[in-house]
């Protein structure tokens, strides 16, 4: 992503490490399998022949983080931080940390993935990717892609804190021009061996410098997705403008010289799949959103009441507009209509991440996020830089 570091020699092919009889992971907490991407200095290879690597029996990440990570490498150069964030005082848990460090360096080597990894302990998940986003790196060689698993799981009584520490990474990410990629469905998200069919699909909803077009073709590069097809799905406000969009996204693609089928979905047809007449269209889980949004909103002002403030959370006041919670909820309802519409066979869609609607509850955002990504299997939901990574010179 931008330009690189002068590259090292060949790199040397280290010997498949033999599959242990049996693995064990430990459950997978929220805040595990952040990873960093970053551009590498060097290309030589790193992992020493002459012994292989083992798996550790408890892995304070996801076991198929490092499979995704090398999925973003061009021709496997690139280095990745793998980051696990540790809740609690530092005085307390810096042996855990230690050994939860070494652990998670022996699965960056298993996964002959080329990477570091850091342990960091806070008072809060996001307190310390807040430190995270702003150190981390040396001088210009610096962390340009936060990658992350979409919390499936945030409606668990016991992790309520997962839609605030969300929706703060995904701020902070934004203010400090990092990008994002979310992805859901990673527990199947296929090794270097299992061979893909079907289409890439990408939703370019909003401008991201090209990053999603970018990370299609880094898909295509590898064996597992080389004999799929890139769709590029652009939407249109009316009918009469579809053939002009389509030929400008048709010559933009020939001039970066990338090969795409572009459709254009205008917004007639757009609502037109979300008006309940098919079976699978997704309107119970839209009105059951809408459900639990009324419920959480109303707990929120009966307790602002009895406390006699106003609307709070995170220590920052909330506005409810649930006009634009509907709003929201709509968009977010129409645009997955599409999704299972047209990609349902799809090996991986793309879409646009939405940026966290200012001064509201960070619970209306997972709720608008769910409605995104439902009955969808494996997403990538991207948010790129300020600037364009695909350029006519890349």
């Amino acid at each position: 992503m931008g330009s690189r570091g002068a590259g090292g020699g060949a790199d040397e092919e280290a010997p498949m490490p033999p599959k242990p009889s049996q693995q064990r992971y430990r459950p997978v907490e929220p805040h595990d399998g952040a990873v960093v991407q970053m551009e590498s200095m060097e290309s030589g290879a790193s992992a020493d022949s002459s012994t292989a690597p083992r798996l550790p029996e408890d892995v304070p990440c996801h076991p198929k983080l490092a499979d995704f990570a090398n999925f973003m490498k061009k021709k496997g150069r690139g280095m990745s931080i793998f980051v696990s964030i540790i809740d609690g005082d530092y005085h307390e848990s810096a042996e855990d940390a230690k050994t939860a460090c070494r652990q998670l360096s022996a699965y960056i080597d298993y996964k002959r993935c080329e990477g570091v990894a850091e342990i960091i302990v806070a008072p809060s998940v996001s307190h310390g990717f807040r430190s995270i986003v702003q150190t981390m790196g040396l001088g210009n060689l610096k962390p340009n892609i936060v990658v992350m698993r979409y919390p499936e799981i945030w409606r668990h009584e016991n992790l309520t804190q997962i839609p605030s520490t969300f929706v703060s990474i995904i701020n902070d990410c934004i203010t400090a021009n990092k990008a994002v990629v979310t992805v859901k469905g990673l527990d199947e998200w296929p090794n270097e061996y299992q061979r893909q069919y079907g289409t890439i699909d990408l939703y370019w909803i909003v401008r991201d410098g090209g990053l999603m077009l970018l990370l299609s073709q880094l898909l295509l590069t590898k064996d597992s997705f080389e004999s799929c097809k890139i769709q590029v799905f652009c939407i249109a406000e009316e009918d009469t403008e579809a053939e002009e969009l389509k030929a400008d996204v048709k010559k933009f693609l020939y001039d970066l010289r990338m090969q795409a089928e572009v459709i254009v979905v205008t917004m007639r047809s757009f609502e037109a799949h979300a008006d309940g007449s098919r079976k699978d269209d997704p309107q119970e889980a839209y009105t059951s959103a809408q459900q639990r949004i009324g419920v959480y909103l109303s707990e929120m002002k009966e307790a602002a009441q009895r406390e006699g403030w106003p609307l709070m959370e995170g220590g920052k006041q909330v506005v409810v507009n649930e006009q634009k919670v509907n709003k929201f909820l709509n968009t977010m309802l129409k645009l997955n209509a599409t999704i299972l519409k047209h990609s349902r066979m799809a090996a991986v869609v793309l879409v646009s991440l939405p940026a966290p609607p200012l001064n509201q509850p960070a619970y209306c955002y997972m709720e608008y996020m769910d409605l995104l990504v439902e009955n969808v299997p494996r997403m990538l939901i991207v948010r790129g830089y300020r600037r364009d990574v695909v350029t006519l010179f890349t």
